[in-house]
């Protein structure tokens, strides 16, 4: 009788290895993919310790180009972020890494899909989401949440002693045993010694940027130029002019690194309820973000800019965040991304030094809101001080009657 086949989504890494062994111990044929979203991988040696395991093939795809244009970009415009510190680099790429895999699966005429996420985390819910919108009939196998593997597999340990046993190569030890997530957009780094939030992180763990305190002790220049709020043009401290967007992303990453830009070191709030402690570096997505605000307050309208704010990003990096990025809610809000975006046409000048990204300036050719006479303290040109005594009178009027209440009342204004 044939053996019903699996698509595992596989890293290579400690976690994926044991479970492409222990689905093939259970009987499946495995079906390995792995998608290649920017993170510095051997792929030719990840597909010969899949099929030294016992796959039947690994199947990768390039996923970079995608990633960037429909997420990041988007993630861009809209200034995602959750916490107000993390931006969003492993919520961000689990769309198109479960998308991709639902296509490889169907291809592969596959009657489950299977990973490798935590029964704790985060991306259990972000994956498997996608795969029921994807196509709702499918079959989920989530080992780390059924009995008979994490009894057996206790912790990264028992997993490692395993891998020992059954001559499985991983780059995890037991004495690095935090576990990495790398993308275009950043690597995160949690678990063993990080899981204690006042254990400072080793130098030596950070991937995508080098150290601050040896950053070079010259600062370089650079421009970025916006349309529509997305990443047209970047002009390096060389005078390159760089247009691709996945180039772009890529020159920032190195210019980033280089000067140590994006680290963070965080203790948020799972969608599952745990707090967890995670580090993170990002370089690109730091400085984009900084850019592409500060070009918005030149050009974007004050009361489109606050609905944007106060829903519109807030809603969308948490629709990301929790995994609902096949959802209509996400459909809808994204609309409301490109709508805001018409008129952030520019260019932001930056300098990055030392772990630091700074604005030098901002221009726009087309977009008008700012005028550098109506701003200037040295003329009155089309603005007369007498208007601003109504505009003052107007909105007092309330403050006055609720002044007028608490005096009568015997009550004192509050301080708070």
């Amino acid at each position: 009788m044939a053996k019903e086949k699996v698509c595992l989504a596989y890293s290579g890494g400690l976690d994926t290895s044991i479970i492409l062994a222990w689905l093939i111990e259970q009987g499946y044929e495995v079906v390995c993919f792995s998608a290649d979203v920017g993170q510095n991988e051997d792929w030719k040696a990840a597909e010969q310790k899949a099929l030294k395991i016992g796959a039947t093939k690994l199947v990768v795809e390039d996923l970079q180009r995608e990633f960037v244009d429909e997420i990041l970009w988007r993630a861009v415009q809209c200034n995602a972020i959750w916490e107000d510190r993390y931006l969003l680099g492993t919520s961000l790429a689990r769309p198109v890494i479960a998308r991709a895999q639902m296509r490889v699966a169907q291809r592969e005429g596959c009657v489950a899909v299977s990973h490798g996420c935590t029964g704790k985390g985060n991306d259990q819910v972000r994956f498997e989401l996608a795969f029921y919108a994807i196509q709702p009939s499918i079959r989920v196998i989530a080992p780390w949440r059924l009995p008979e593997f994490f009894n057996r597999f206790a912790g990264r340990n028992d997993l490692l002693d395993y891998a020992a046993k059954m001559d499985i190569p991983v780059t995890s030890t037991k004495a690095k045993p935090w576990s990495m997530d790398e993308n275009l957009a950043h690597c995160s780094y949690e678990a063993g010694i990080l899981e204690d939030p006042d254990h400072t992180p080793p130098e030596d763990m950070w991937k995508m940027t080098d150290s601050p305190l040896k950053a070079p002790d010259t600062p370089e220049d650079f421009t970025i130029a916006f349309s529509q709020g997305l990443p047209s043009k970047l002009v390096l401290p060389s005078g390159k002019t760089v247009t691709d967007s996945v180039e772009i992303f890529l020159a920032l990453n190195a210019l980033g690194r280089k000067h140590g830009v994006g680290r963070i070191d965080i203790v948020e709030n799972r969608y599952i309820g745990l707090k967890s402690r995670g580090c993170y570096d990002s370089p690109t997505m730091t400085i984009l973000r900084l850019a592409h605000l500060d070009l918005e307050g030149l050009v974007m309208d004050r009361e489109v800019r606050a609905l944007r704010d106060q829903f519109v990003t807030f809603t969308w990096s948490k629709l990301l965040y929790n995994g609902l990025y096949f959802s209509p809610e996400r459909e809808f809000i994204e609309k409301s991304i490109v709508a805001s975006q018409d008129r952030v046409n520019g260019s932001v000048r930056l300098r990055v030094y030392k772990g630091s990204a700074s604005v030098l300036g901002r221009s726009s050719d087309t977009e008008k809101l700012y005028s550098a006479e109506e701003s200037s303290m040295d003329t009155l040109e089309d603005f007369s001080p007498v208007d601003t005594t109504g505009f003052i009178g107007i909105q007092a009027i309330r403050l006055k009657k609720y002044g007028l209440m608490k005096e009568e009342s015997g009550e004192k204004l509050s301080r708070a």
